[in-house]
């Protein structure tokens, strides 16, 4: 039986968030700006306006539509409906008060998380993807995993937002396109080199908000100079030394060491280099449970490193294009699915990952 979403006018939406004004803006995604507003109700709201043109008529829109805001689980945003007047397509979802995981743990504004909320966090996200990749009717490859993505309600139960948005647009111009520069640090090098595209992809999107979540820092951060500009080559490092427990947010003043390592653990097996080697995310909620061990077999992440690109677009408009060299694919590994010849370890260390600017 056939659903259809509950529509606003929009005049109505209007009206709610005050004629969009630039005091209700929550923020701005990869689709479009987003508003809190007020219905006449009493609801508050989170209106998106999707800033890229759909390439779908408004019946299949609202189909989609239809589809997306049937997928409902804790830890996913809610969708409550949609707009549809001309060319205007805008989104209504629940608003949630403590907006989103990355200003949370690294806004100006930030949250004083302790450890078994930031653990709970970890554990709802990868519930939330369990439930998008396995649990559905319908089977959901987000795309866009990162702590911008996850908000938090007034409880803070962390609750997934944007999914299946990718379904309203063309694939070809997903890929990148609507994609803003802090994205490419959550990327999965197969995703970004050569578009493939699986579950595998959220896997590795998701080890590196863990490891945001365990730190309290963004994946990149040029300010921390060259040996802590980058989550992943930092936590590696540490765990070499055996000092996983260092990368720990130091606003921690306790913490339960063998949950943050198996954390830890955790996201190494999330961003190993090849996605066959990422477990599900049912898995990871097993491990992150301790229902099941963390394997210990894993090797350095794999990343993106900056050798030819002195800023993001110039990356991404040659991703789009397919003109992008394989070489920007780096890994421990001794072949990689991309390229046979790789630089060696020594050779890596003076060309760091991608910049992550952030939203």
């Amino acid at each position: 039986m056939d659903v259809k979403p509950f529509t606003f006018g929009y005049a109505e939406l209007r009206t709610a968030t005050n004629d969009f004004d630039s005091s209700n803006k929550l923020g701005e995604g990869g689709f479009g700006p987003v508003y809190m507003g007020t219905l006449e109700d009493g609801r508050v709201i989170a209106v998106k306006q999707l800033s890229v043109t759909s390439h779908q008529g408004k019946s299949q829109f609202v189909a989609e539509i239809a589809t997306i805001s049937a997928v409902q689980h804790r830890n996913l945003v809610k969708l409550y409906g949609c707009c549809i007047e001309g060319e205007k397509r805008l989104l209504v979802y629940e608003y949630l008060e403590n907006k989103s995981l990355d200003q949370a743990l690294y806004g100006k504004k930030s949250l004083n998380l302790n450890w078994p909320t930031r653990f709970d966090i970890c554990l709802g996200i990868a519930r939330g993807l369990t439930y998008l990749h396995e649990e559905s009717r319908l089977r959901i490859v987000h795309r866009d995993v990162k702590s911008s993505n996850i908000l938090l309600d007034s409880d803070l139960i962390p609750k997934i937002s944007d999914f299946g948005l990718a379904k309203l647009y063309d694939d070809k111009k997903t890929h990148i396109s609507t994609r803003v520069a802090g994205t490419i640090g959550y990327l999965a090098p197969e995703y970004a080199m050569r578009g493939h595209l699986t579950e595998k992809t959220d896997v590795y999107a998701f080890g590196v908000v863990a490891l945001e979540i365990v730190s309290g820092r963004p994946n990149s951060d040029s300010s921390l100079g060259e040996e802590g500009a980058f989550l992943l080559d930092l936590a590696w490092d540490l765990h070499e030394k055996d000092r996983e427990i260092e990368l720990v947010d130091s606003k921690l003043s306790e913490f339960d060491a063998e949950e943050v390592r198996r954390t830890i653990g955790v996201a190494f097996l999330c961003t190993q280099t090849s996605p066959v080697a990422r477990p599900s995310m049912s898995r990871v909620v097993a491990m992150l449970s301790g229902d099941t061990d963390v394997s210990t077999e894993v090797s350095r992440p794999g990343y993106l490193v900056d050798w030819k690109f002195n800023d993001v677009s110039t990356l991404m408009s040659q991703i789009e294009q397919g003109t992008t060299d394989p070489t920007l694919y780096d890994s421990c590994s001794s072949t990689s699915i991309v390229a046979d010849a790789m630089p060696s370890q020594r050779e890596r260390q003076t060309h760091p990952m991608l910049q992550d600017n952030g939203e």
